[in-house]
């Protein structure tokens, strides 16, 4: 996946807001107001931040040498996601939805209704 497909990827999702609060060298991707994925596009190699539930995190880092404990994130909850190596769309895909439904369920029942997610 390259990263205009990530990119189109993620604002394809509801609610879904593109911004560089950290500057203009990482993009990150928010759902009522909180990242669910994000890369540095400073980086030689393409790869995204994308939270996880810790039992998979582990499970997936175990399996695949393109995750990784999240890089400048807590470790429990984040992986750092290679999309240069062998992993399928279809896994990356499933990863960045995985992160994006995490985040969703993590918002009140109040933001959800806010922003039409429940």
């Amino acid at each position: 996946m390259h990263i205009e497909d990530f990119h189109q990827y993620c604002l394809s999702k509801k609610a879904v807001t593109e911004e560089f609060p950290f500057g203009p060298e990482t993009l990150v991707f928010k759902v009522g107001g909180k990242i669910f994925a994000l890369s540095g596009l400073d980086n030689p190699e393409f790869s995204v931040n994308l939270k996880c539930d810790p039992t998979y995190a582990e499970e997936l880092r175990e399996n695949y040498e393109e995750v990784q404990p999240g890089y400048h994130m807590n470790k429990k909850h984040w992986n750092t996601i290679s999309f240069e190596g062998n992993l399928s769309e279809e896994l990356l895909q499933k990863l960045i939805d995985h992160s994006y439904e995490l985040v969703v369920k993590s918002l009140s029942k109040q933001k959800r209704l806010e922003f039409g997610l429940d």
